[in-house]
């Protein structure tokens, strides 16, 4: 008789897909962009120097809600 877990069962699907690991580190590379902007651009693009220093201090896991689907 075959074990139950590798008979009849799909593997469960990993939490993070690969395809999504090199847009983490792109999301990480543009939120160290973002807190380099200087108080000029930040205007341009309506957030406050604290609003955008709390995104670049985000961890790379912490991605946006659709990636998770």
């Amino acid at each position: 008789m075959h074990s139950e877990t590798t008979l009849g069962r799909a593997r469960p699907a990993p939490r993070i897909r690969l395809a999504r690991l090199g847009d983490m580190f792109a999301l990480a590379r543009q939120r160290r962009a973002l807190a380099k902007l200087d108080a000029s651009r930040l205007r341009d693009i309506g957030l406050t120097r604290d609003e955008a220093l709390a995104e670049a201090c985000r961890p790379i896991w912490d991605v946006p809600a659709y990636w998770r689907r």
